[in-house]
């Protein structure tokens, strides 16, 4: 099982999707490869935001991913693309070339328990209280989307 988790600019929330659920997922005994990327190439190769390295960090998570856009291969190499907001979701679904392709599009907040919430914010204009939002939020996603996964 291959994932990208996709958000705007690979530096925020796609980042620490991938490390939290590569952490919470290896912990569960899956063999699964996750990765992250942009809808936009606006900080193609640089690390993760320094204040959600910071933020994942004092939560036990190491975001070590650098940033990229997605690409066209993409959705062939990945069982499922999962966007981090509804703009992202309607731009992978732009991208898919095929109807098999769209529908390895997902948004996070499918995986959400709590269901007041339907996107995954961006933290980047904000405080560290958004960054702990964030984290909150995708580590209640990772772990219903481990569950999503061990039930295929």
């Amino acid at each position: 099982m291959k994932i990208l988790f996709v958000c705007l600019g690979n530096i925020c929330r796609s980042p620490a999707a991938e490390g939290i659920f590569s952490k919470k997922a290896h912990e569960a005994g899956l063999t699964v490869t996750a990765d992250s990327a942009g809808t936009s190439a606006w900080h193609a190769g640089e690390k993760a935001d320094r204040r959600m390295r910071q933020t994942a960090k004092n939560r036990g998570y190491e975001l070590t991913s650098i940033s990229r856009p997605v690409v066209s291969s993409d959705f062939d190499v990945f069982d499922y693309l999962i966007a981090m907001d509804d703009k992202n979701y309607d731009d992978l679904r732009q991208k898919a070339e095929t109807t098999a392709q769209m529908n390895k599009v997902l948004r996070m907040r499918d995986f959400f328990s709590d269901k007041r919430y339907d996107h995954v914010p961006d933290p980047y204009y904000g405080g560290t209280q958004g960054f702990e939002m964030v984290i909150d939020l995708l580590e209640d996603a990772s772990d219903n989307l481990i569950k999503f996964i061990q039930k295929q």
